[in-house]
């Protein structure tokens, strides 16, 4: 029988439900809320410690992984994560989606999440703000794909202002990108993800037998919530050490609308995330550190070497216990403590 803790106060973080690019979107914070207000007080952060999450991409999961790294820096840095489009409850006076015809922009679909934290960015981190993303699993990928279209953007972005189409609704910042000090990987699901074990159990569910459990997910639903938090205790039994703060996270999964978002877009990862894009590594190399799983059945040891002998120069790397691939699960401060030695003089330089 696993045994539950706390890992760490983590009620301090404050829980903002958001629109961006039309869906709704929760942004976990500690430390200044308000970014722009920040950057004008005597002695600001100049950066900024960004979770990209991955799938679900609910942001309750990194409670103590966010508190333990605000806590290492003294608070002196903000630690800020975004849920993925959609992957949250809509509450009794937010709906979903602001208008019917964001969902003509495939915004659950992986390249809309994509664009959803690109325009996240320019709407709520100031230009001149440094950035330390940090991307779990899905995650990586689509902090590669920021990195690769950064520049796209900043060549589009006066066309877009100009003829007034731009895709995300006239974002104030959108003539600068945000300065990318480090970016770091953490079980990176960037390759072949349909030909892992994992991804081998699970494209027949996500790709054609995910409609069969939407039945299923909604009848739970509707029980109580005391009766779902014990089913999700139960399911996660299986953990030594289970960190009681992410139990609403997972309570919260058990939603229609949440659970169909996340593996909608689980269905496009298996399908899209195939090749491993060495242009856009090899172009930041020096700024990503990657992080492989010793028994990861979503990432193999093998891509771990694949990496090694494409990257010789690369700062890739394999963990040296068994972390799991959720490890927000159980080792959220054990992770958080490993980053923050690898982050630390990058930050001390600035």
């Amino acid at each position: 029988m696993g045994s539950h803790r706390n890992q760490g106060r983590t009620e301090d973080a404050t829980l903002e439900r958001v629109y961006c690019r039309g869906t709704l979107t929760e942004v976990l914070k500690y430390g200044p809320t308000d970014l722009y207000a920040a950057v004008k007080s005597p002695n600001p952060a100049r950066a900024l410690i960004l979770i990209i999450p991955g799938n679900p991409g609910v942001v309750g999961f990194y409670k103590t992984f966010m508190w333990t790294l605000y806590q290492t820096f003294n608070r002196r840095y903000p630690v800020w994560a975004v849920s993925q489009a959609g992957h949250c409850s809509p509450q009794d006076t937010l709906d979903l989606v602001e208008d019917a015809s964001v969902m003509e922009s495939d915004v659950f679909g992986l390249n809309g999440q994509i664009e959803h934290k690109l325009a996240f960015l320019f709407e709520h981190v100031p230009r001149d703000m440094h950035v330390v993303l940090i991307g779990h699993s899905i995650g990586c990928y689509i902090v590669l794909e920021m990195m690769k279209r950064d520049q796209e953007l900043k060549g589009a972005v006066e066309a877009w202002a100009g003829n007034g189409s731009c895709p995300f609704n006239a974002l104030p910042n959108a003539g600068t990108a945000q300065f990318v000090l480090k970016s770091i990987m953490l079980f990176p699901t960037i390759e072949r993800m349909a030909c892992t074990p994992q991804g081998k159990v699970m494209t027949p569910v996500l790709c054609q037998l995910r409609y069969a459990t939407y039945l299923p997910i909604f009848l739970l639903s509707l029980l109580p919530r005391w009766l779902k938090t014990s089913l999700v205790r139960m399911a996660l039994r299986g953990f030594h050490s289970l960190d009681s703060s992410i139990i609403p996270a997972a309570v919260g999964l058990i939603d229609v609308d949440c659970a169909a978002n996340a593996m909608y877009m689980g269905s496009q990862e298996m399908k899209l995330v195939k090749e491993r894009d060495n242009s856009t590594i090899r172009k930041h190399l020096r700024k990503i550190i990657f992080y492989y799983g010793a028994t990861d059945h979503w990432c193999p040891v093998e891509y771990y070497h694949d990496m090694r002998k494409d990257f010789p120069d690369g700062d890739i790397r394999l963990a040296e216990r068994e972390f799991c691939h959720a490890f927000v699960l159980d080792t959220g401060k054990e992770m958080a403590n490993i980053i923050s030695e690898w982050i630390r003089d990058d930050l001390k330089a600035l």
